[in-house]
């Protein structure tokens, strides 16, 4: 049922009502196994906040919930909509020549020098009109929605060039819809044109990029592929910088294809998130610890790569650095807007506990985009996005892999998606 505008919205009868309820920070070590479960519990919802949560039993019986619209969850699992921190999800088609490439033996890096890759989605990019892009996320952000993802963090990067990474930022800008969209600036490659005068194109990026994405407030953040091929840790550093100054938040692609020491200068500028991973070392973990700076992982990208090489999620957590998931769906390593295939491999290859992962995959997302405060998790003042899974333990969702168990997704207190008619 729909609830009308303004009409109170009543979601009752959950089997496990997961609220994951704690401190207003991301969570670590043993807080990650937490999730603040109640058994046959329900929540009211009014203006789109949770305004109460508790026992069906107590929730139901208020006067205000007798007159609200309905949402019976059937004795099933809800959670908090999952906060996607990390994507590329604007992009103008796939790469499915890269993939059939890597599949015959071909390398990340060997398929970037025969001009696949990020120049070949940027070629695409060129090509594409901003109706077109627009039509595209509007697709994919309904596709996120019925997979459980209520908020999503959407780079540029394909664009390279100044103009294209301004149309990239503007077609986030303008989209429309019930998603949370926040925006990021990816500094991805150096465009083709500028192979032998790279400090030119660092000094346009630095020069009018940023200043032009700042002025028309187009991205929160700011972001730098950082590794072997791409940009150096003195390049980022002073990318990352000019970001900062016009007041971005601050993120790195890290320690992905090898190690660069971009975690620990993540560290020194308490990045709010630092992503990927795959080969941290106990001593850039060392230096995360404390720094409130987020790990996001991204195990989709090591299992379509086929590298086999998944961040060492054990030891981040056991250490008390925040642990985020993410899907980084983008169209050359990891083609999946599934957060719930996500948590099946953070469990069965990172070892997390299914806890761990949800936890990682709601309110660690949310915090790891700036929007802890308000989105993440189900409690009383915050925003009432939530998911209704087809599961009567929480533990199902990973464990029935590839599968999408959602039954009903509620965005600002609106049911946007339902299976149940």
């Amino acid at each position: 049922m729909l609830p009308i505008k303004d009409k109170p919205l009543l979601v009752r009868n959950c089997g496990q009502l997961l609220t994951l309820r704690g401190p207003d920070r991301p969570r670590r070590g043993k807080e990650m196994d937490a999730l603040g479960i109640i058994r046959c519990g329900a929540l009211l919802v009014q203006d789109g906040l949770v305004s109460r949560i508790g026992s069906d039993d107590s929730v139901s019986r208020l006067p205000v919930a007798r007159r609200a619209a309905c949402v019976d969850a059937g004795g099933k699992v809800v959670l908090p909509g999952f906060v996607d921190s990390h994507t590329h999800a604007l992009f103008a088609a796939s790469r499915v020549d890269d993939y059939v490439a890597r599949i015959k033996g071909a390398t990340y890096e060997q398929i970037a020098r025969a001009g696949g890759g990020i120049k070949a989605s940027a070629r695409l990019m060129r090509n594409a009109d901003e109706r077109a892009l627009a039509d595209h996320l509007h697709r994919v952000i309904r596709l996120f929605l019925e997979y459980g993802t209520t908020a999503l963090e959407v780079k540029s990067g394909y664009g390279l060039e100044i103009d294209q990474e301004l149309k990239m930022l503007r077609v986030i800008k303008a989209a429309r819809g019930p998603m949370d969209l926040i925006a990021t600036l990816l500094i991805h490659d150096v465009p083709s044109r500028f192979k032998h005068r790279r400090a030119h194109y660092l000094d346009l990026v630095k020069g009018r990029l940023i200043p032009q994405v700042a002025r028309e407030k187009l991205a929160d953040y700011c972001d730098v592929f950082c590794d072997r091929g791409y940009f150096s840790i003195t390049e980022t550093r002073n990318l990352l910088s000019v970001a900062a100054s016009y007041g971005m938040g601050l993120k790195l692609h890290a320690e992905q294809m090898a190690h660069s020491g971009a975690a620990a200068m993540a560290a020194r500028l308490c990045a709010t998130s630092v992503d990927h991973l795959d080969r941290v070392t106990n001593a850039d973990i060392r230096r995360l610890r404390g720094t409130g700076t987020i790990a996001t992982l991204l195990p989709g990208s090591v299992l379509h790569l086929g590298t086999g090489q998944y961040p060492p999620a054990r030891r981040l957590i056991q250490a008390g650095v925040p642990v985020a998931l993410a899907t980084n769906f983008n169209p050359g390593s990891s083609p999946t807007l599934s957060m719930q295939m996500i948590l099946s491999l953070a469990c069965s290859q990172m070892r997390l506990s299914p806890a761990e992962a949800i936890t990682a995959a709601t309110i660690n997302g949310a915090h790891a985009v700036g929007r802890g405060g308000h989105l993440g998790s189900l409690e009383v003042g915050k925003q009432a996005d939530l998911v209704v899974m087809d599961a009567a333990d929480y533990r199902e969702i990973p464990y029935f892999f590839g599968m999408n168990h959602c039954l009903t997704v509620v965005k600002k207190g609106r049911v946007v998606f339902s299976k149940l008619g």
